[in-house]
């Protein structure tokens, strides 16, 4: 911008900045999960569903922090993270909270392959 004026290139940063703000390229932050109970997983919640793709019953449901083994969950189910104040869940290979553990995001359905699934983490 070479020979522009100021209030030119004062003018161009400003509506390059309500532009992003129009698309939500610039977010106010990280998003805080739910406050509403989603298909039976209660706000503050970290929820399995029965198995089945068309499934809306929750057979399991978390909202205190701890170490959660699993039994008889096997092949494909819905899993939601529902919690609030961004607390984390976490999916382990392992009993105890061991072997490979990978975390769901807040406010997010995966439809997840239970069976090398063996333990939960619920942490603040």
């Amino acid at each position: 911008m070479v020979g522009t004026s100021i209030r030119t290139k004062l003018a161009v940063v400003a509506a390059a900045g309500m532009l992003a703000l129009g698309t939500g390229v610039l977010a106010a932050g990280p998003a805080q999960a739910s406050d509403y109970e989603i298909l039976g997983c209660p706000s503050g919640f970290a929820c399995i569903y029965t198995e089945g793709w068309n499934s809306t019953t929750v057979s399991q449901k978390w909202d205190r922090a701890g170490t959660y083994n699993l039994s008889n969950q096997e092949n494909y189910h819905w899993v939601i993270n529902n919690q609030t104040q961004n607390w984390k869940f976490k999916l382990c290979t392992g009993y105890g909270g061991t072997g490979t553990c990978e975390s769901m995001p807040l406010d997010q359905w995966e439809w997840r392959n239970l069976t090398p699934v063996n333990s939960v983490i619920v942490s603040p």
